[in-house]
């Protein structure tokens, strides 16, 4: 991970601390020629302006060792000596030079050069002191500068231990070199650490896991691997203090963008009830790349900690996850016991949240409101609105009066059972621009991520009214827009469309039997009125066969037949009795089951989304052909249910069907009593016209009916209890 702290504002290093190489340290890294210490042919200014002129070689091997010891306890703390010249390297300035003079002995030179790699590593490691302690770096550059501050410190005290040996006559060359083997290793490796440090301009997480690597890499040394285990530590305290306050506070306190988690401040809590894909759920708090490989494992369950904890800020809960002593985050070692904090301040986290949602803010309460109302769990209210707003549903969506309907609606709420749930409030009507196939398109792009949705899936009818495109919207409030978020509620509408209608299809089918039983009494044998009470009778099982599929429960209020029609009311209930293997019940009764025993709400939002797909597949809903096939035979029964209630209601005298073919003998009519014998006179010129219509009515009823079976049988591979609903529908049309 790179540095990407430099878009984060932060204080400038004041310009003296780099104008002025005597207050930072690095005066022995100047070297221009306008400086009075610059150097003269690899000799130092100090050796000529004490007079020193002559070459080291001009003394004996007991003066060259003293000058010698002198120089290297200078070159080890980063200042020329005067028969040892400091240098940077061409074309790369993080790499030093040490020149010894040339007629030096060759066996003080071998000696020296063993201890100029320690002398370098010093000026490394002070160099990215000094630079990584400017405020842009971040904390943990900080952090580390810091630490190997306190390790030169040390060496830089072993330097002064030695030089005053050298004070009282000591110190030999090899006795200095024997002294400074123990440090070599160490500071090589400190020194390799903070070279790729810098080549890659590391900061924050990267840092960690580059001393990580480091330490593990020098398994064969001890020493050097407990060196930088402890550098790491130390740089790590400042990363756990970030750690610290996110897991147990829920807040991001990182000036310098190093932490793992990332805040999109831009996503609102509002934008739950408009967002189809609950980007603030999921992107409001996110993780980014390089987190610390001592976290990787656990990182999403820190993220998911602070997420909670600020969710119950959001919702004014003040709450913070308790500190004890053992709980501190700012200690960093093999026992892992950080582990462990985390792992608590999670449990503490989740089970606060999900006892605020569950008890403060009634997450169960509010899904049995939504139930009884779009998954049509209590439809008295609905009967009564749709006899009151019949009128309204069947114009165009240009004519259609949302406030009228929206009265309408809660003037049904009120009058029935449900003015007893004190969610009804929260319940109002819509009225969509599309129709049903082509929102399950759009819901199935969008959760495809596909820019363009497919036409052949997405045809829109003709002319469609309110009753194809009314749904009912619920206000849903924070924090419950976490579980129940607009992606959810358009799933909710989805089926509450599709059930409406299908209810509509059957209070019309149902009318249109009512017509057939007012005739009853009168001898209709053999005429055309029996047949269409037959056709009837199919479309009536039909789409009690799919609407108790799909709910479980008949709904008794629609059923609109006499009681002695024994036939078709015994029918009828074995239906419900029948139908074992149903949706929406069962997989409600499955929902809230799991969620009494759910631990965290990201669990409750898994159990909630998974019973909405369910529900969805379970209806159908996700198979675009089954699902044009439904349409056809809803409109093919809407249609016929107002041709014939309106030929009975006109008139009883109808055709006799002698021969199914076609070939129509028709019986002499019989004129009613309430009948004029003109108007039996016109109604008997077109009785050819109407037989023929209900044969075509039966055909396309039974040809589309058939066609639903390949399709069922192919889904109830996957889906085994479609088995079941391909049987009734099947049985249907065999009954013919």
């Amino acid at each position: 991970m790179e540095n990407n702290t430099s878009t984060i504002s932060c204080p400038s290093t004041p310009r003296w601390n780099s104008e002025r190489p005597f207050l930072t340290g690095r005066f022995h890294q100047e070297t221009k020629s306008t400086s009075r210490f610059a150097d003269t042919d690899g000799y130092s200014v100090g050796s000529l302006s004490l007079g020193f002129e002559k070459a080291i070689g001009c003394y004996n091997a007991a003066v060259q060792e003293l000058v010698v010891i002198d120089d290297i306890l200078s070159a080890m703390v980063g200042i020329q000596g005067r028969y040892v010249s400091i240098n940077r390297a061409h074309g790369n300035e993080d790499k030093y030079t040490f020149q010894v003079d040339a007629s030096m002995d060759l066996a003080l030179q071998e000696l020296a050069k063993r201890v100029f790699p320690l002398c370098e590593n010093f000026m490394l490691i002070n160099q990215f002191v000094e630079s990584r302690s400017q405020f842009k770096n971040g904390l943990v550059n900080h952090a580390f500068a810091a630490a190997l501050r306190a390790l030169l410190l040390d060496y830089q005290a072993m330097v002064a231990q030695l030089e005053h040996q050298f004070r009282l006559g000591r110190l030999s060359l090899q006795g200095l070199w024997f002294y400074c083997q123990p440090m070599m290793g160490s500071m090589q490796a400190l020194s390799s650490v903070i070279q790729m440090a810098s080549a890659n301009n590391f900061a924050g997480s990267a840092v960690l896991n580059l001393l990580q690597s480091q330490a593990k890499a020098m398994a064969g040394d001890s020493g050097v691997r407990s060196l930088l285990e402890k550098m790491t530590e130390c740089a790590c305290n400042a990363y756990l203090g970030i750690l610290e306050r996110w897991v147990y506070e829920g807040v991001i306190d990182d000036p310098f963008g190093e932490f793992f988690i990332a805040e999109n401040k831009y996503l609102q809590k509002e934008s739950l009830t408009q967002d189809y894909d609950a980007k603030y759920w999921r992107q409001r708090y996110s993780l980014k790349d390089g987190i610390p490989s001592f976290l990787a494992n656990i990182s999403g369950t820190i993220l998911t900690t602070g997420k909670y904890l600020n969710v119950m800020r959001e919702c004014g809960h003040h709450v913070q996850v308790p500190l004890s002593e053992n709980s501190k985050l700012m200690t960093f070692g093999s026992n892992h016991r950080y582990l462990e904090c985390i792992k608590s301040a999670y449990d503490f986290a989740s089970s606060e949240l999900l006892n605020l949602i569950k008890e403060k803010y009634d997450l169960m309460g509010k899904l049995r409101s939504i139930k009884h109302y779009l998954l049509l769990d209590q439809g008295d209210f609905l009967v009564h609105f749709m006899d009151i707003a019949r009128d309204e549903l069947t114009k165009k969506l240009d004519e259609i009066s949302v406030e009228k309907l929206q009265s309408l609606l809660d003037l049904a709420l009120r009058t029935t059972a449900a003015a007893a749930d004190p969610c009804h409030e929260d319940l109002t009507c819509c009225v969509e621009t599309s129709s049903l196939l082509k929102k399950l398109g759009t819901l199935k792009d969008r959760e495809k991520s596909r820019p363009a949705p497919d036409d052949n899936d997405l045809e829109e009818p003709v002319s469609i009214t309110g009753l194809e495109t009314f749904s009912l919207n619920y206000k849903i409030r924070w924090p419950l827009s976490i579980v129940i978020s607009k992606n959810s509620l358009t799933k909710y509408q989805l089926i509450f469309r599709f059930l409406f209608h299908c209810k509509h299809v059957d209070r019309q089918l149902c009318g249109a039997w009512q017509a057939h039983q007012a005739v009853r009494a009168l001898n209709m044998r053999g005429t055309a009125i029996s047949r269409s009470s037959l056709l009837c009778r199919s479309m009536l099982k039909f789409i009690n066969s799919l609407l108790h599929y799909l709910t479980f429960e008949a709904d008794t209020s629609e059923i609109y037949f006499r009681s002695n029609d024994e036939e078709i009311t015994g029918f009828m209930f074995s239906q419900s009795r029948s139908s074992c293997l149903q949706v929406i019940e069962p997989n409600c009764h499955v929902m809230h089951k799991r969620l009494k025993t759910a631990k965290s709400i990201d669990e409750v939002i898994q159990h909630h989304d998974f019973f909405l797909d369910k529900c969805l597949r379970g209806c159908l809903l996700l198979l675009p052909e089954f699902l044009k096939k439904v349409e056809s035979l809803k409109l093919l029964c809407l249609q016929y249910a107002a041709a014939t209630q309106w030929l009975i209601s006109s008139s009883i005298d109808v055709p006799s069907l002698v021969d199914f073919d076609g070939s129509l003998v028709p019986e002499k009519p019989k004129p009613s009593k309430s009948r004029t014998p003109s108007q039996a006179l016109k109604l008997s010129s077109s009785n050819k016209t109407v037989a023929d219509s209900i044969l075509k009515f039966e055909r396309e009823f039974n040809a589309e009916l058939q066609s639903l079976g390949p399709i069922l049988n192919s889904s109830s591979k996957a889906e085994p209890y479609l088995t079941h609903l391909s049987q009734c529908i099947l049985g249907t049309g065999n009954e013919q």
